[in-house]
């Protein structure tokens, strides 16, 4: 494990080194070396986390390498550190897994670039995942939150990428303003954890609860500060907006940023903190609820979305939903199972979105699509399997990680589990409305669109095959206690990461019988929704617009409008009356008043000096006569 540590650094260092030589020398390398430059450092990065991994899994134990200080001021030591251990082990599997089969898409999907800017873009994704590597390796918060502000800028430049259009602009300036409120939430928490521990080493903080000396003030507002950082991040409601609007970077930015990275991180800032959380029932209850209520609200806007790409965005925020209602019912290991098989079939699906965009000519209405799967079976084929898996169905890796979530939060709440089962029936059906109405039926596009059809190159196929291979096998690393027993090998190697938590919140099991029944009902329940929307949507896809509720729908419960009138357009209300008012007319005319009033003094002695005898005697006389009368009137 010692090997392990001493060469952990080069796992983000490697994205970084990518960072800096295409992002210097993109006007001077060619495309194929920058492919090769920005994907080869993340492969790489992969190798060294598997080697860690194995490391990690091993030993059975978690290590900490200090490299140095890098705060030391009046007795607050905060190290630069990296924490290797069973957590941040997957994840770096994860990111950099991923995060590799994203790169190498991009080699084909953004060729048309000039070289210039197809540098550019590689450097931004070697930044983000370098900074999303620092954020899960990191061994207390400050790290973690130099990464954490690391992701934001890179979704903020890479979201606007194409910064010549201005509305893609705004989508990059809403992500980057919504992610601000919940970093200063997560700022405070730290700052509060720092004035009772000391320090916000992990190891500290996670003693320091251990031995009950936060006081519930404490603990409940550090939780819910920390909390609010991750809704910011993690798209949960009220600062969820931000998220959909971010389909307007490019197609790999979109899969790289719901899948592998920047979304998880709420999700892995809580799962780090997980004894504090367990600590705060209050907080684990408003987790649970915010969760559910958002992947409900999103599952339902996503049924009458017509972007290929703003349906799977609706889909990410309802499956983070998904993961902070295992999160706020103390499952944390379906969670974090959760997090790693959304991030194979929800990048499977951004990527097979990207080829249907990219063999479309860059359309992106399913309404004009239809029957694509004569056209383009590889995409096809991955696609469907894309669907299936976050559908649930069994056998596949999101059936595994969503059934477990789901008896979570039976075991906490029937009605938690009612409304998270019919928030899957949602799902069920709005992806397979997607899947059905564009590669079944008839073609309905232009001509000029039909005839250039074709299946996508290697380079993004190739991705595809492989996410879709790890979106049907990912999940039989977390088979049930119920079907096998010790079949679900996360847990048994999570275990010592959450086994303070689990000492104080002692889950309780639900009875095997129960859970067969209770996968029994979903999985029927699923299979007649995938039916019904396959059989509607394959003969009778929705072409017109919506009408009613569905309007509504369509217009996402006007959330963003309410917003614009509740909040935007009275802050620039007020921003233009301090403007107008406080800027201008006090603070600019008491600092240009003196400048003016100095000026006007000037002028006024200038006329002083006349030049002209008389007039200086005349002065000289009059200034005698009033020290005279001074003296004399005055004088005691």
């Amino acid at each position: 494990m010692q090997n392990a540590l001493q060469i952990a650094w080069l796992i983000p260092f490697l994205p970084l080194i990518g960072f800096l030589i295409n992002g210097l020398g993109r006007k001077h390398l060619s495309k194929s070396a920058i492919g090769i430059i920005g994907s080869g450092v993340i492969l790489v990065s992969f190798a060294l986390s598997i080697w860690v991994f194995l490391q990690v899994k091993q030993s059975g134990a978690g290590y900490v390498a200090n490299y140095f200080n890098f705060i030391n001021v009046a007795g607050l030591e905060i190290p630069f550190a990296f924490q290797l251990d069973q957590l941040s082990s997957i994840f770096l599997l994860i990111i950099t897994g991923v995060g590799f089969l994203i790169h190498v898409y991009s080699t084909s999907y953004m060729h048309d670039e000039k070289t210039e800017h197809f540098g550019r873009y590689f450097s931004y994704l070697n930044l983000f995942v370098f900074s999303m590597l620092l954020l899960v390796m990191g061994a207390n918060y400050v790290i973690m939150f130099i990464g954490w502000e690391g992701v934001g800028l890179c979704s903020y430049l890479l979201i606007g990428y194409w910064f010549k259009n201005q509305e893609y602009n705004k989508a990059a300036n809403k992500a980057f303003i919504m992610n601000r409120i919940g970093d200063l939430a997560f700022l405070i928490a730290i700052f509060w954890i720092i004035s009772r521990v000391g320090n916000v080493n992990y190891s500290d903080v996670l003693l320091f609860a251990e031995e009950n000396r936060f006081s519930t003030t404490d603990i409940t507002a550090i939780t819910i500060l920390l909390f609010i950082g991750a809704t910011g991040k993690s798209a949960q409601i009220p600062l969820y907006t931000w998220l959909p609007d971010a389909m307007a970077g490019p197609t790999p930015v979109s899969a790289l940023i719901h899948a592998a990275t920047m979304v998880t991180a709420g999700i892995y800032m809580i799962a780090r903190s997980n004894i504090l959380y367990s600590l705060s029932p209050l907080t684990m209850n408003i987790i649970a609820i915010v969760g559910l209520a958002t992947a409900l609200l999103a599952a339902t806007i996503a049924i009458k979305q017509n972007d290929i790409k703003k349906v799977l965005a609706y889909s990410t925020v309802s499956q983070l939903g998904f993961m902070f209602l295992a999160l706020g019912t103390g499952n944390y290991v379906a969670a974090v199972f959760h997090v790693m098989t959304h991030a194979f079939f929800k990048a499977l699906l951004f990527l097979g979105s990207g080829s249907v965009i990219h063999a479309m000519g860059g359309e992106q209405d399913i309404r004009r699509m239809g029957g694509l799967g004569k056209y383009m079976k590889v995409t096809h084929i991955t696609f469907l399997i894309g669907c299936l898996a976050i559908a649930g169905i069994p056998g596949l890796s999101g059936f595994f990680s969503k059934d477990e979530i789901l008896a979570g939060a039976f075991a906490r709440s029937p009605i938690l589990y009612a409304i998270a089962l019919g928030t899957a029936l949602i799902t069920a059906y709005y992806m397979f409305r997607l899947y059905a109405t564009t590669f079944r039926g008839s073609f309905r596009g232009t001509t000029e669109q039909q005839h250039h059809l074709h299946e996508s190159p290697g380079a993004i196929t190739t991705p595809l095959i492989i996410l879709a291979i790890l979106a049907v096998v990912g999940g039989y690393i977390g088979i049930p206690e119920y079907m096998a027993h010790g079949a679900h090998w996360l847990q048994e190697f999570l275990r010592p990461v959450f086994a303070s938590s689990n000492e104080v919140l002692k889950p309780h099991a639900i009875s095997h019988s129960t859970e067969w029944m209770l996968t029994g009902i979903s999985t029927a329940l699923i299979v007649i929704v995938v039916a019904y929307a396959w059989s509607r949507f394959s003969k009778k896809p929705e072409l017109e617009d919506a009408r009613g509720v569905g309007k509504v729908l369509e217009n996402k419960w006007y959330v963003d409008e309410l917003y614009q009138k509740v909040i935007v357009n009275p802050l620039h209300k007020t921003a233009g009356f301090l403007n107008t008012f406080v800027e201008r007319l006090v603070i600019d005319g008491l600092v240009n008043g003196v400048g003016r009033l100095v000026n006007y003094g000037s002028r006024q002695m200038r006329l002083l000096q006349s030049g002209q005898v008389g007039s200086y005697i005349f002065l000289m006389v009059l200034s005698m006569l009033v020290i005279f009368v001074l003296q004399f009137f005055l004088r005691k």
